[in-house]
């Protein structure tokens, strides 16, 4: 399968980037981006400039497979800072209220708001700072406008949250949550629920769907691997090193089942044919590998029938 002509490397992996803060989810694509060289980059869903932690960053050929990161859980942990209110629920606001922190904001009230209305399956209203769209345009930018629209709630499922740290007027929150769950507004109704108003202080991204903390880098880890160093004979050995902290394409669906395929098979799969398979299971999605699995091929899925279809393929040799 022929592979598209682009200006830039063709490389294909995910990289985990720890976005830092003041830098907007776009830039830190396009920096990551630039550093790879490569021909083609998409993320997995934006963090807010204030927030920090987990961006995944889809090169090449692994861009097909971003949309099963966007839909996945993430965990958070944030900061509450109760007593003032932003119109946009977060530090990077205007402020648009203050009220004092009264005695009767406890741990145990915190604790009990949380469990009575942060658990399970919610509806949530975004924020009018959001990315989502209305008419084509980012709510963000029309509040930014002065503009109002009106947002329909959504539901989404907090699957736990807990309480960490309490200092009188800052709360430390755990959150893990379904796609689409916006911290701020948590905050938001948390801080209302209490009767003095908060907004989001700090915000970092732990985990999106399998991947975890401790295997991000930051933008300087990244930018060091890229510095030539005494030994470099040639660009690609700093190409080489960029490379090897890229995971496979096919880690954003971990845990699915593996079918390692003939020779004859792949090459019929290559084609988009579809190939009856005997004493297969069904399955939504099967990951599709080389008889040796060197070669990750694409995603299928196999129907009642036994019969192997084709969804996603790729078209490198990786």
């Amino acid at each position: 399968m022929a592979r598209r002509r682009n200006r830039g490397r063709a490389i294909d992996g995910i990289f985990l980037l720890n976005k830092p803060a003041g830098m907007s989810s776009n830039a830190a694509l396009q920096r990551v981006k630039r550093i790879y060289g490569a021909a083609k980059a998409g993320h997995t869903g934006a963090l807010d400039p204030l927030a920090t932690g987990m961006l995944p960053i889809c090169l090449g050929e692994a861009t097909k497979f971003s949309h099963y990161l966007l839909d996945s859980d993430k965990r958070y942990i944030t900061t509450a800072k109760l007593g003032i209110r932003t119109d946009s629920s977060d530090a990077d606001g205007e402020v648009v209220a203050t009220a004092p922190v009264g005695d009767d904001v406890t741990e145990e009230r915190i604790q009990a708001l949380l469990e009575e209305n942060f658990s399970g399956e919610i509806e949530q209203v975004p924020s009018m700072f959001s990315a989502l769209k209305f008419n084509g345009q980012p709510l963000y930018k029309l509040a930014r406008q002065g503009i109002q629209v009106e947002v329909k709630p959504r539901q989404v499922t907090i699957h736990e949250i807990k309480m960490t740290g309490f200092r009188g007027d800052e709360v430390d929150l755990e959150v893990h949550c379904s796609k689409g769950t916006y911290i701020r507004s948590i905050v938001e109704d948390l801080g209302l629920m209490l009767g003095c108003g908060a907004h989001v202080q700090m915000l970092h991204r732990l985990d999106a769907g399998p991947y975890k903390s401790p295997d991000m880098f930051t933008m300087e880890q990244l930018e060091s691997l890229a510095e030539p160093r005494a030994g470099d004979e040639e660009i690609k050995s700093i190409q080489a090193r960029l490379d090897q902290v890229l995971l496979p394409p096919w880690t954003a669906l971990v845990g699915a089942p593996e079918l390692a395929l003939t020779p004859e098979q792949s090459e019929r799969i290559s084609h988009g044919q579809r190939i009856r398979l005997t004493e297969a299971e069904p399955a939504a999605e099967v990951l599709l590998f080389n008889d040796d699995k060197s070669r990750f091929l694409g995603i299928a899925e196999i129907d009642a029938e036994g019969i192997l279809r084709p969804k996603r393929l790729i078209a490198s040799e990786q």
